[in-house]
């Protein structure tokens, strides 16, 4: 088994539920996938660092750093940069996690682990599922705000509700590992829940 192909069987065991749910778009879908219970387990971490990497050598410009959005793309950069470190060290990506807000104590920053990133660094962002794309917008404008040179997304799910638009808009190429169509075939009739 290929291990797109094993990723996908753990998410769709795993991750994927049918029912009535409200996303953090506000809205209302008849189906969920939470993709943290696979992606927090040792063997759905390996397996998507090594996915969401060969997705990243896709794109013209090569970038030095992934950056997470708090809370699901966080282990994700964290697979990323172990799993680019164990394939080629001199080339290794750092991970770096986006704050969805600055926290009220401590230091106080909403980017993480970016102090020894140079000026204008190209960074990629990955996030585990995309509905309409808005929290990654805010997150590469946080980036930009900062700085950095945002090259791309990658996204483990994309909902198809709009999310490649908002990118393609924005002039972020856009790259997923799995569609709404790898869970609910094209031509399925909604669920009534």
């Amino acid at each position: 088994m290929t291990s797109r192909a094993r990723a996908l069987e753990l998410l769709t065991t795993r991750s994927f539920r049918r029912g009535t749910f409200t996303l953090a778009s506000g809205r209302q879908s008849d189906f969920f996938i939470d993709c943290k219970p696979v992606v927090l387990s040792a063997e759905g971490h390996a397996l998507v660092g090594e996915l969401l990497l060969a997705a990243i050598d896709t794109f013209d410009r090569r970038p030095v750093a992934v950056a997470g959005v708090v809370l699901g793309g966080c282990p994700l950069a964290s697979a990323v940069a172990l799993t680019s470190f164990r394939v080629s060290p001199e080339a290794a990506l750092d991970a770096v996690y986006v704050r969805k807000e600055v926290k009220d104590h401590g230091s106080r920053r909403r980017i993480e682990g970016a102090d020894g990133l140079a000026p204008a660094a190209p960074l990629v962002v990955v996030e585990d599922t995309v509905t309409t794309g808005g929290s990654t917008l805010s997150a590469v404008d946080e980036l930009r705000a900062a700085g950095f040179d945002v090259v791309g997304v990658v996204a483990v799910v994309d909902r198809l509700e709009g999310a490649r638009e908002a990118f393609e808009a924005a002039s972020l190429p856009f790259r997923a590992l799995f569609t709404r169509h790898d869970f609910i075939p094209a031509d399925a009739p909604a669920e009534d829940a």
